[in-house]
């Protein structure tokens, strides 16, 4: 039996080797590099002012200032007077913004995606004021630099230029700009009905999402660009329970804090179960061709080590772990207002991201199973449900690829999931092929700039996104 035992495991060991050997890359297709010249000072110059505009987005939206949505669409009017007098624009919505450059053909249209809204700036937790564009070492500095002032500026950028050469796109282009995504608004919604009320179905939508990154697959060094094939959804869950409040100087067994903390623990100690969605398995098998040959061992054989990786994601936690299951983030917490008082109703709110296969109902009933306590309410705030996936095997995929590489040269450009919301979720009602790429090179430290302190851009990073958008509207 022992005998049998060892061969049984050399043969499954042999039967993983062999699938990691023939785990190759496809044979690359040679591109041809793409450059243009661009007037530089000209795309500084109004990217400035796109950055100047404090328009800063809140759930509660007295809070904003209208005026500064006003001015930055006010910029898109004057600084760009070629799309102006070319392009119909609307305004959709409570700050939907929407150019139709009418191309040879209706068939096939493409939209370009960004947002004009930005998250809120700590001012003193910032090296440079955060709305004042400051240029310094080669960077500008300022909220939604990267996110996605910076895409919006190098769209706008390369339709300007192609229209005052007289290029004429092949089919109708649409740019659709919101004024609301950070606070999951309206306008983009607004703008997908407006269009299906026309009968438009767009052929691609590109929107925000993954970049051109490197280091994050293990075992991978080549530099990868990642595209958005499909997001998680989202979900925003409050624990509540309610006491007769009293005295702190004679606690009860348990307080309403205590209670809530349980069951917050509860539920981290049993995360949702392990899910690899297409968009992961399509990730896994186009990255891992190129990884170092143990990961190919892994790659290569993915259900077999589900459970290891199972293991492990729980562990780590992180980007990883998002990417194979339901998450939970308890971020907020509220009881009360004096330290000897004990509160008659205390909550705690969390975010969920949800995963391809649960829903609203099974994610509440899945916590009400692991919190085990009838005395703390689970309470749906809000839901945002999983869309539909793209494929990578359309035609505007490989276009999208083309572009990629004819602009950043060798490297590997693969689908993922985005763990994170976008307003391209919207666009899935009347469009198969929707894609979210930020067409830009991060590093770790930029990445962790999108929503921290001292966002800013290099400008030659700037520049190549437009020399994109460009390279890319001259192929559809």
């Amino acid at each position: 039996m022992l005998k049998i035992l060892i061969l049984a495991i050399l043969f499954i060991l042999l039967i993983l080797i062999i699938r990691a050997i023939r785990f190759k890359p496809a044979k690359e297709k040679e591109y041809n590099e793409f450059d243009v010249e661009l007037d530089e000072d000209k795309i500084i110059n109004n990217f400035v002012q796109m950055i100047r505009c404090r328009t800063v987005s809140y759930k509660d939206t007295s809070l904003e200032d209208v005026k500064e949505f006003e001015k930055f669409r006010r910029i898109l009017a004057d600084n760009y007077p070629n799309i102006n007098s070319k392009c119909q624009r609307y305004y959709v919505g409570r700050t939907g913004v929407l150019y139709h450059w009418k191309g040879k053909s209706h068939k096939k249209p493409i939209v370009l995606m960004a947002h004009y809204d930005v998250v809120p700036a700590i001012e003193g937790q910032w090296d440079k004021e955060p709305f004042s564009a400051v240029i310094e070492d080669g960077y500008i500095w300022g909220r939604g630099t990267l996110d996605t002032k910076g895409t919006l500026c190098a769209i706008m950028e390369a339709c300007e230029k192609l229209i005052s050469e007289g290029f004429i796109p092949e089919n109708d282009i649409y740019l659709s700009f919101s004024g609301d995504e950070e606070t999951n608004g309206s306008s983009t919604n607004s703008i997908v009905e407006f269009l299906e009320e026309k009968g438009i179905r767009p052929f691609m939508v590109l929107d925000e999402g993954g970049a051109i990154v490197e280091g994050v697959i293990p075992g991978v060094k080549k530099k990868c660009a990642l595209i958005g094939t499909g997001e998680k959804g989202k979900m925003h869950i409050r624990l509540s329970t309610k006491t007769k409040g009293g005295h702190a100087s004679s606690p009860p067994p348990i307080s309403p804090i205590g209670r809530l903390s349980k069951s917050v623990i509860r539920i981290e100690k049993r995360p949702f179960k392990f899910h690899m969605s297409q968009p992961v398995k399509d990730m896994f098998n186009t990255v891992g061709r190129y990884s170092s040959f143990p990961m190919k061992i892994i790659f290569a054989n993915l259900p077999f080590f589900s459970p290891l990786l199972n293991v492990i994601t729980r562990k780590v936690g992180g980007e990883l772990n998002a990417l194979v299951r339901t998450t939970v983030a308890f971020t907020k917490m509220e009881g009360s207002d004096a330290v000897n008082v004990f509160p008659p109703y205390a909550s705690v709110e969390g975010d969920i991201r949800i995963m391809e296969g649960d829903t609203g109902e099974s994610i509440i009933e899945g916590l009400r199973k692991r919190i085990k306590d009838d005395k703390v309410e689970v309470e749906l705030v809000d839901l945002i449900p999983v869309k539909p996936f793209s494929s990578m095997k359309t035609e505007g995929w490989k276009k999208l690829e083309e572009s990629i590489k004819e602009i950043w040269g060798d490297i590997i450009v693969s689908p993922y999931l985005m763990i994170a919301c976008s307003d391209s979720r919207h666009y899935t009602k009347i469009c198969e092929n929707v894609y979210r790429f930020s067409a830009m090179e991060l590093d770790n430290e930029e990445r962790g700039m999108i929503h921290g302190n001292n966002e800013r851009i290099p400008i030659d990073k700037l520049i190549t996104t437009v020399k994109f958008y460009i390279n890319l509207i001259k192929k559809f």
